[in-house]
């Protein structure tokens, strides 16, 4: 992905589930690869999912991670961090 007219960036998508553990190396992972990829920046996101809103009444709920707001919010934390 072409950040500016010189940079890039490798966005790697992982599980949502197994970003957890991800976080534990991150620091070493983004270590290595930056030096496998040299000149190009790295960057792990979880893949989520955004549920559409469930009827007014419904009595099923959705997980908070699941919403609009906090799939977006995890996406920025995930770029940022």
């Amino acid at each position: 992905m072409d950040v500016a007219a010189n940079r890039k960036v490798v966005v790697i998508h992982v599980l949502y589930h197994l970003c957890k553990a991800f976080k534990k190396i991150h620091v070493r992972l983004v270590r290595e690869l930056e030096k496998k990829f040299s000149g190009k920046d790295v960057v792990f996101d979880a893949t989520r999912r955004i549920v559409r809103p469930l009827n007014k009444g419904s009595a099923v709920h959705h997980p908070r991670t699941r919403t609009l707001i906090a799939v977006h919010d995890g996406i920025l934390e995930d770029v940022v961090s």
